[in-house]
């Protein structure tokens, strides 16, 4: 996957980039296998706004995707576009006729035939319990919970690698850098997740950004002292406190909010942050 640049015909083209979109090879979605996504704009079940700097945008469809990766054998018949997620999808047909959208690895493209089961070979795309990998593999779309679907490792371009295997539990080291514990029984997709090259896109105008759903961001310096705690002063002024916090006061950038005591703290081998 490669990024196309755009000629400087405005200020705003000068640096824009696009994806080339060279493993797409279907571009419109299966009817059977969308759904009607509504628009909240950030807003919670009264009202309010939960989640600023969001609204506006393209209409878009979600796609239902099997993250579960039901057993047995199914044919790539297309890849596609998803845009719900930055990795691209992949539309699989199995020996009945049913169809399932799954996230897309790098390498598999359309006549590809894929295995989900504990008999299944060691190639990008097959699905196996993490107890039938070998140590040392390139995984992605990681179950926590046996059955319960693939939920770590999802993103463009995102791999994990499997570290050890020891007392019914296996060691993952994840993107981040942290090591975690994952039970065996988990089921893992072999090999690295497609686009790539998606983090290297630069949108290059503020038009891009809107039609993607994303609102106008404010910095809290410029505002007042009213409207936020970084607000006010004459001419540029430091933030006037120890470290850098939300409208509401709240640290912010880099203050830790991971419970110490959290119930999950005991399947972390190794903090992303080499501790």
């Amino acid at each position: 996957m490669a990024t196309m640049k755009y000629k400087p015909t405005t200020p705003s083209r000068r640096h824009m980039s696009v994806a080339s979109f060279d493993e797409v090879t279907k571009f419109t979605p299966e009817k059977s296998l969308i759904e009607v996504k509504k628009k909240h704009a950030g807003r919670n079940s009264y009202g309010k706004i939960t989640v600023r700097h969001q609204g506006g945008g393209n209409k878009q469809k979600y796609r239902l995707i099997d993250f579960k990766r039901e057993e047995g054998k199914a044919t790539v018949i297309g890849v596609e576009y998803d845009p719900n997620r930055t990795s691209y999808i992949a539309l699989l047909q199995n020996e009945e006729g049913k169809k399932s959208y799954v996230i897309a690895p790098l390498g598999v493209t359309d006549g590809d035939v894929l295995y989900s089961g504990a008999d299944a070979d060691i190639k990008p795309g097959n699905t196996l319990p993490i107890e039938k990998i070998p140590v040392g593999t390139i995984i992605h779309n990681i179950e926590i919970y046996p059955g319960k679907g693939g939920q770590l490792v999802r993103t463009a371009g995102a791999q994990a690698q499997l570290m050890a295997k020891e007392n019914g539990m296996a060691q993952v080291r994840l993107p981040s850098g942290e090591v975690r514990l994952i039970r065996l029984d988990c089921k893992a997709t072999i090999g690295q997740i497609g686009n790539i090259e998606h983090d290297t896109v630069k949108i290059g105008k503020a038009g891009k950004t809107r039609h993607m759903g994303i609102r106008p961001t404010v910095r809290g310096s410029v505002m007042n002292p009213c409207d936020h705690p970084h607000g006010g002063g004459e001419g540029k002024s430091p933030v006037g406190r120890p470290g850098p916090v939300t409208p509401w006061g709240k640290p912010a950038l880099g203050y830790k909010t991971r419970n110490k005591k959290a119930r999950t703290n005991k399947y972390i081998v190794k903090r992303r942050n080499g501790r």
